[in-house]
C-alpha cells in the first residue's frame, strides 16, 4: 500500500511543483492559503516534539559517553545549567548546518541532491554501527542467539518481554491495542511526517526510484531491527537494578565491557540518526512556515508593501532561515521543559500521532473527487485539537506545567472531559484513546463536510487533477485562466521571487521551444502555457496558495469558470466514453459472431445428422416393411401353400413386425423425453428382477446368432430408485446392442450387478470390436454411432441402426440420478456399465428417497 499511494502522491507533486506536504494538502482542495496555514501549523506544533526527541538523544547519548566506564550511570540525567546543556549547543550547530546547506536556493522544489547524499551516507553509517554492536554483543559477550535468549529465559523478568504482552505493566488488552495503534500510526508516519514527505517526494528525481525504493526501505528497516530485541535483553542482563534507562542501552553495554571504541562508533551512529532527521525535518518545516505561513499574511497585508518590491528573494531566505532557527530553539525548549519526562519513544509516538492527522486529507484527496476544502478544515482541525486535548496538554501537565488534576478528573472536575477517558471511554492506553478520538473527528468532519459543502470550480478542477493524475498525461498541473497578461509582467513577477538569471533561464526555456527569443517573448500577450508555466515555477518557491494570490495580481482576469472547463471535460469524457462503448460493442459483436458461428456449424452437423436419421430410419422402416409386404403377398396370392413354409412365413411377419415397432417406439420415446413429456413411475424396484425379465426378452436376438449369456445377480441386491418400464427399456437396448456387435456363434455377453457405497453398478459386457476412446462420449449423442461397430455391421450385412438406443439409455438413466459410461473390457470387447441410486424407505410413508438424492 505505501508504494501504491507514494506512486501518485509522487506524480501528482512533480506536476504541481509541490514544495512540502501543506502546499501539497492546500494544491488539492483549491489551492487555499488558509488549509496551507492550517497544515503548516498542525505540523510545526505536532513536530517539534519529533526534533526534541532528537536533541534529547544526541544529550543523553554524548553524557553517557562522557559517564566513567564503571557500572554507575544515571538512568535519568539531572538538570544542568543552560549554557553547559549540550543539547542547545548541538540545536545551534544544526541549525548553522541546515541554514549554510539546506536554504541556499529560493526554489523550495529543487532538489538538494548533496543533502541527500550526506543523509544516505548518514543511514548507511547508522546501519553499520547497530549491526557492528549487534554482532560484538550476541556473538563477541554471548555466544549467539540461542545464548542470550536462554539466558533471559532463565531470569523471570527478562523471560516475560518474550511473550507478546508480557512485558509491559498494562493487561494484555492494551498491548493488542497499542500494537495495533503502533502499526496503524507507522502506516501514518511512513508519508505523512514532513521529513518522509520531503525526502520520499520532494527530494525525488526520478519517479522510476520508487521500483527500487519498494524492497530497499523494507528491507533497510528489517535489518536494522535484527538486534533490537538481542541488544534489549542484554541490557537487562548487564544493568538488571534498572541503574541504566533503556535508551542508553547501546552505549552503556560497550562502555561496561570496556569497549570505548566501539562505544565512539555507536555514538557518531547515533549521532547521524539524529542530526539526519533533524536536518531533513527542519528543512521541510521551514519551506511550509515561510510559503504557506508568513509569505500569504505579508503579501495580503498591503501596508508591508511587497508588492511593489523588485526583488524578494532576500526576504524569503531571511524568512526560511529564521524559521529553522526558531524551529531548533522551540524544539530544544520542548526537550528541557517537557521532554525530559518522558521516554524517547513516547516523545516520538506524540508526533507521530499529530502527523496521522495529515492521513485522511490526503488519502481522500487522491482516490475520492468529493472531498472539499471545507471537509478538509473542518477534518484537520477536529483531529488536531483532540490531539492536543489528548496527547499534548496531558504531558504539560505531567511536567508541571498545568495542573496533574486535569489528567486526573479533567477540567473544571467534568469527569467526562478527562483526557485519558474523554466521554467515559475507558480501558484504552493513553496513545489508542487519543488516536481513537482523533480520527473520529478527523475521518467523520472531512467526509461529513464534503458531502454537505459544495466546490469551488478550482477545487473541482483540482480533484480531478489529482485523482487522475495519470490520465491526465502532459496536461497535469496545468492552470486554467480567463483573461490576459503580458509576458513582461510574468517575467518581472518571476524575477521579484526567483531571481533574474533563473526568470531569463525559464523564459528562453519556454521560447526556444516555439522558435522565439526572450526579447520577442515580453514584448507580446503571454500565452496559457506560459502562464500555466510561471506559476508552476512561483509555487515551487513560494508555494501553490501564495503562487496562485501573486498570479493573480498581473493577470487581468479570473480563471475559466468550472462550468466551461467542465463542458470541455465533460465533452471529452463523452467522447472517450463513447469510445470504449464502441469497443466493448465491438468485442461483443466479435465474440456474439464466433458464437454465432459455432452454433451454426453445429447447426450444420444438426442438419447432417438429421439427414442422415432420416435416410437411416427410412432403411430401417422400409426393410421391415418390405419383409411383412413381400411375404404377406405370397401368403395372399398362394392360399395352398405348405403349412410348415406358410408357418415360417408369418414368424418372419411377427418378427418384423415386433422390430417395427421397437423402432417407432424408440422414436417416440426420444421425442417425448427430448420435450419432457414423458410420464414416469419412480418406485422402489427390484433391479436383479427387472435384468432377468430384460434379458428373457432378448432371447430372440441371443438365439439367432447363438450367444453364450453369463451372469452374476447377487440375491441380496438391494431395491433401487426407478421406473421399472424404463429401467426394463435400458437393459433391452444395452443387451440387443451388445448382442447385435458379438461375433456370431462365438458371441459372449456377461451381465453383472453389485452393490458400491450408495448406489448398484450394473454392467453389460461382450466380445466384440470394443468402443475406441474417441467415440466413448459421442456414442452417447443423439443419431451417433460406433464406426468401428458401424463398419462390422455392415461387413455382416448388417443395418446400422439409428443411433438413438444409447442416448435413450442416457437420458433413463441420467433421470433416475445415475450415470452411464463404456469401458474396454479386458481381453477385447466393451463393458457397458450404469449406476442406480439405492433405494431407501422413510420413516413415514410416502418419504421413501434414493439415498443418493441425500
Amino acid at each position: 500500500l505505501w508504494w501504491f499511494v507514494l506512486r501518485k502522491i509522487v506524480h501528482i507533486s512533480k506536476a504541481n511543483r509541490i514544495t512540502s506536504i501543506a502546499d501539497f494538502i492546500a494544491s488539492r482542495y483549491g489551492k487555499s492559503a488558509a488549509l496551507a496555514g492550517l497544515v503548516t501549523i498542525i505540523a510545526v506544533v505536532g513536530i517539534m516534539p519529533y526534533i526534541s526527541l532528537q536533541l534529547k538523544a544526541v544529550s543523553t547519548s554524548f553524557s553517557v559517553l562522557l559517564q566513567s566506564p564503571e557500572i554507575q550511570l544515571p538512568g535519568n540525567l539531572n538538570e544542568v545549567p543552560l549554557l553547559r546543556d549540550h543539547a542547545l549547543y548541538v540545536a545551534l550547530l544544526l541549525a548553522i548546518f541546515v541554514i549554510f546547506f539546506g536554504t541556499r536556493h529560493i526554489d523550495a522544489s529543487e532538489h538538494h541532491e548533496g543533502m541527500v547524499a550526506a543523509i544516505a551516507f548518514e543511514s548507511v553509517v547508522k546501519l553499520l554501527a547497530f549491526l557492528t554492536l549487534g554482532l560484538v554483543v550476541t556473538f563477541g559477550i554471548y555466544d549467539g542467539f540461542s545464548d542470550i535468549f536462554a539466558r533471559a529465559k532463565a531470569d523471570p523478568e527478562i523471560a516475560k518481554i518474550l511473550t507478546f504482552g508480557g512485558g509491559g505493566t498494562t493487561g494484555s488488552s492494551a498491548i493488542y491495542q497499542t500494537w495495533i495503534t503502533f502499526t496503524l500510526l507507522s502506516m501514518a508516519a511512513i508519508f505523512c511526517l514532513p521529513r518522509q514527505f520531503q525526502v520520499t517526494v520532494v527530494e525525488n528525481v526520478n519517479p522510476d526510484h520508487l521500483n527500487k525504493a519498494a524492497w530497499m526501505f523494507p528491507a533497510y528497516l528489517l535489518a536494522i531491527n535484527v538486534f533490537v530485541l538481542p541488544l534489549a535483553i542484554a541490557g537487562l542482563l548487564h544493568f538488571p537494578d534498572g541503574s541504566v534507562d533503556g535508551d542508553a542501552f547501546v552505549l552503556a553495554i560497550p562502555l561496561a565491557e570496556n569497549m570505548e571504541a566501539l562505544a565512539l562508533f555507536v555514538y557518531i551512529g547515533g549521532l547521524s540518526a539524529a542530526t539526519g532527521m533533524v536536518i531533513v525535518a527542519t528543512i521541510a518545516l521551514s519551506t511550509m512556515v515561510c510559503n504557506d505561513l508568513v509569505m500569504p499574511v505579508l503579501l495580503r497585508i498591503k501596508a508591508f508593501g511587497l508588492h511593489e518590491e523588485r526583488d524578494l528573494t532576500r526576504l524569503l531566505l531571511v524568512i526560511r532561515r529564521s524559521a529553522i532557527l526558531g524551529i531548533l530553539l522551540l524544539s530544544y525548549s520542548y526537550f528541557r521543559f517537557i521532554g525530559e519526562s518522558f521516554a524517547l519513544v513516547t516523545i516520538g509516538l506524540v508526533s507521530f500521532s499529530a502527523a496521522a492527522q495529515f492521513a485522511p486529507a490526503i488519502i481522500g484527496g487522491i482516490f475520492w473527487k468529493g472531498g472539499t476544502r471545507n471537509g478538509a478544515l473542518v477534518g484537520l482541525t477536529g483531529g488536531f485539537l483532540v490531539w492536543a486535548y489528548t496527547l499534548m496538554l496531558p504531558s504539560l501537565a505531567r511536567s508541571g506545567f498545568i495542573t496533574i488534576s486535569f489528567v486526573d478528573y479533567g477540567p473544571f472536575g467534568i469527569d467526562m472531559l478527562r483526557p485519558y477517558a474523554l466521554f467515559g471511554l475507558e480501558g484504552l492506553t493513553p496513545l489508542t484513546h487519543a488516536l481513537f478520538w482523533s480520527m473520529l473527528a478527523n475521518i467523520g468532519g472531512y467526509i461529513f463536510f464534503s458531502l454537505r459543502s459544495g466546490q469551488s470550480p478550482i477545487e473541482r478542477l483540482q480533484a480531478v487533477q489529482f485523482v487522475d493524475v495519470f490520465r491526465q498525461g502532459d496536461r497535469a498541473g496545468a492552470a486554467y485562466w480567463r483573461g490576459s497578461a503580458q509576458a513582461a509582467d510574468l517575467y518581472d513577477l518571476l524575477v521579484r521571487f526567483v531571481g533574474r538569471r533563473r526568470a531569463a533561464r525559464i523564459f528562453n526555456r519556454y521560447g526556444g521551444g516555439r522558435g522565439q527569443s526572450i526579447e520577442e517573448l515580453l514584448v507580446a500577450e503571454a500565452e496559457p502555457g506560459l502562464v500555466s508555466l510561471t506559476e508552476r515555477e512561483l509555487s515551487g518557491a513560494i508555494g501553490s496558495s501564495s503562487a496562485r494570490v501573486m498570479l493573480g495580481s498581473v493577470i487581468r482576469g479570473e480563471t475559466v469558470g468550472i462550468e466551461e472547463v467542465m463542458e470541455i471535460l465533460d465533452e471529452a469524457s463523452q467522447v472517450l466514453e463513447y469510445s470504449r462503448r464502441l469497443e466493448q460493442k465491438s468485442s461483443e459483436l466479435e465474440a456474439a459472431s464466433a458464437e454465432l458461428r459455432a452454433a451454426n456449424e453445429q447447426l450444420k452437423e444438426l442438419d447432417r445428422l438429421k439427414d442422415e436419421f432420416i435416410s437411416t430410419v427410412s432403411h430401417e422402416l422400409r426393410t421391415p416393411l418390405t419383409s411383412i409386404r413381400s411375404f404377406g403377398e405370397i401368403l395372399h396370392d398362394n392360399p395352398d401353400i405348405d403349412r410348415k413354409e406358410q408357418r415360417n412365413f408369418l414368424t418372419i411377419i411377427v418378427k418384423e413386425s415386433e422390430r417395427l415397432t421397437r423402432l417407432i417406439n424408440q422414436v417416440l420415446d426420444f421425442a417425448k423425453m427430448e420435450s419432457g413429456a414423458m410420464d414416469w413411475q419412480m418406485q422402489e424396484t427390484r433391479a436383479r428382477r427387472i435384468i432377468r425379465d430384460a434379458l428373457d426378452a432378448s432371447h430372440g436376438v441371443i438365439d439367432d446368432k447363438r450367444i453364450r449369456v453369463e451372469t452374476n445377480l447377487p440375491g441380496d441386491l438391494p431395491p433401487v430408485h426407478a421406473d421399472p418400464d424404463r429401467l426394463h427399456q435400458v437393459m433391452v437396448n444395452l443387451i440387443s446392442n451388445a448382442a447385435k456387435h458379438c461375433p456370431g456363434r462365438k458371441g459372449r455377453i456377461w451381465i453383472s450387478a453389485e452393490r458400491r457405497d450408495g448406489d448398484v453398478l450394473v454392467r453389460v459386457a461382450d466380445n466384440g470390436p470394443g468402443v475406441v476412446i474417441e467415440e466413448r462420449q459421442r456414442i452417447f449423442e443423439r443419431f451417433q454411432q460406433s464406426r468401428a461397430r458401424d463398419s462390422q455391421e455392415r461387413a455382416q450385412g448388417n443395418p446400422q441402426g439409428t443411433g438413438l438406443g444409447l442416448p435413450i439409455c442416457r437420458q433413463i438413466v441420467s433421470r433416475f440420478g445415475g450415470r452411464i459410461w463404456v469401458e474396454d473390457r479386458p481381453g477385447g470387447g466393451a463393458v457397458f456399465q450404469f449406476t442406480l441410486p439405492v433405494w431407501r424407505r422413510g420413516k413415514q410413508a410416502g418419504d421413501a428417497i434414493p439415498e443418493a438424492a441425500e
